[in-house]
């Protein structure tokens, strides 16, 4: 059967009334929590996780989805009408479509944002479905060694890319690999790290880790921030879409979708480059270069469409090699690993009815934002005027009642708060928790593909760059590590002038 038709098939399994039920709840549940100040998409999904437990794979996939998709678009009206962005990738939305608002065109902003997602989603969809079947055809080829060899290529660039500092970025990833290191080694039947705590022995479920990680530490850390004045929420002022936004935005749509979805792609891409490439862009491009800084609607229009872009380039590394490559994707990761699923090569075989529904549902989930969003802006702007310590309060609870949920547990719970103090702790200095969750979700995959190259090698440890793909990508990692340190010391050498003085 050919991609084709099992598209057809995917759309067939997700337009039957309850996975489009499943789909719609996704949309509305996920933009109603990405709306909330402070709140990104990777809070989102984590904080979502704990209700689809009681759904079928097929049916919880397509919520996270929605919930996905939601979140990203709920982070413009944030950063539109609160200048508060959820995420890195959202600061130029917030910093051009905050200007609109306060000229009293603030409708303007976010049609623009939400078509913009809408035109970037579809099409960068389309490039999903038809290029993560091929990676996923020449990924069955990969043996133990190259996975071995990505897995590390990921450590390294979700720790550099996810933080300021590459050293705070891989600290945050040792606490990572030491947190999945917890439980009965599978292989010695050794208990590791588990403190003579009965409970642990099954490890530590990673459902709570990103939840606390996520949901926890970020609410600690942004109610600590409160402000004591209440925010400026701006009104969603001004006509829709004139003519003339729109042909200023739909080059930027294009532009911006262009630029976002190759990244999304890449170990090391994400969203955040793109973003800022996307902004530079337009503002170069632009006939009304005057504008931006006050309120340019190609700096928002360019910059939202790559966001959304990149966010469907995330999952191709994802569903065809497993390799998270943003905050979100490390989220969605333990979603699947939750369900006993591994993303991978293996998942368009094993799984292919769920992949091909998923991917259909990422289409029907971009109209139902489109049509959700525009007409509900006012019922979004209401949920903007949440007191907020009602909010995080609210939040904090809702964590703690998924957590429980998940084994009955009170030690996941008291884990939960630990953990989501130790989320707290590393934001109050800077240390990104998106390596955190990827090294606790890839370190026991990573291990058990080491241990396997080595069994099938006999302990021979050059077995890891035996291969033409490990050693290629080895060397990419060798480049990761050594790049900064020798631009730093570059920089650093005095200059001819300098010496002579």
């Amino acid at each position: 059967m050919g991609n084709l038709d099992l598209l057809l098939q995917g759309f067939g399994d997700a337009l039957t009334p309850t996975y489009l039920l499943y789909a719609l709840a996704g949309v509305t549940i996920g933009t109603a929590v990405g709306v909330l100040p402070g709140i990104g998409p990777a809070m989102t999904v984590a904080l979502l996780l704990p209700i689809t437990f009681t759904l079928d794979p097929t049916g919880a996939f397509i919520m996270f989805a929605g919930i996905y998709y939601g979140g990203m678009y709920g982070g413009s009206t944030t950063s539109i009408l609160l200048n508060t962005p959820g995420e890195a990738s959202s600061i130029v939305t917030a910093l051009e479509g905050n200007q609109m608002a306060r000229a009293g065109r603030g409708a303007a902003a976010l049609a623009t944002a939400a078509i913009g997602s809408f035109v970037a989603g579809t099409l960068a969809t389309i490039l999903l479905t038809l290029l993560a079947p091929q990676v996923a055809d020449l990924a069955v080829k990969l043996g133990p060694q190259d996975y071995f060899a990505l897995m590390i290529l990921a450590f390294l660039t979700v720790s550099a890319v996810l933080g300021a500092s590459l050293v705070r970025g891989l600290a945050s990833l040792l606490i990572g690999l030491s947190l999945g290191l917890i439980g009965i080694d599978a292989l010695t039947g050794q208990a590791r790290l588990t403190l003579g705590i009965a409970q642990l022995a099954d490890g530590v479920d990673v459902v709570v880790v990103a939840v606390g990680l996520f949901a926890v530490g970020e609410a600690l850390w942004v109610s600590s921030r409160l402000r004591h004045a209440p925010a400026q929420l701006l009104p969603a002022a001004g006509p829709w879409m004139t003519r003339d936004d729109l042909r200023r935005s739909w080059k930027p749509w294009l532009r911006g979708t262009a630029l976002g979805f190759p990244f999304g792609t890449l170990p090391a891409g994400g969203a955040e480059i793109p973003t800022f490439l996307s902004y530079a862009t337009e503002k170069r491009l632009s006939h009304h270069p005057e504008e931006f800084g006050h309120g340019a609607i190609e700096g928002v229009a360019g910059p939202e469409a790559a966001n959304n872009a990149a966010a469907a380039g995330v999952l191709v590394p994802l569903l065809t090699l497993g390799l998270p490559t943003s905050a979100t994707a490390a989220v969605l990761l333990a979603a699947f690993q939750q369900y006993g699923l591994q993303p991978g090569p293996a998942l368009f075989e094993t799984n292919s009815d769920l992949v091909w529904a998923l991917l259909a549902s990422l289409y029907i989930g971009n109209v139902l934002l489109l049509v959700l969003n525009l007409p509900l802006v006012g019922l979004w702007v209401r949920l903007l005027r949440i007191p907020r310590p009602y909010l995080y309060a609210g939040i904090l609870m809702f964590a703690a009642l998924g957590s429980y949920t998940i084994n009955l547990s009170a030690v996941d719970v008291a884990l939960l708060f630990v953990i989501g103090a130790l989320g707290f702790v590393m934001r109050r200095y800077g240390w990104p928790v998106g390596p955190a969750v990827v090294g606790l979700i890839l370190g026991p995959v990573a291990e058990q593909q080491l241990r396997r190259a080595l069994a099938i090698s006999q302990g021979d440890v050059s077995t890891l760059w035996s291969t033409a793909f490990s050693a290629t990508v080895l060397a990419v990692c060798a480049v990761v590590i050594a790049a900064p340190l020798i631009l730093r010391a570059i920089r650093r050498s005095p200059t001819p002038d300098e010496v002579h003085r």
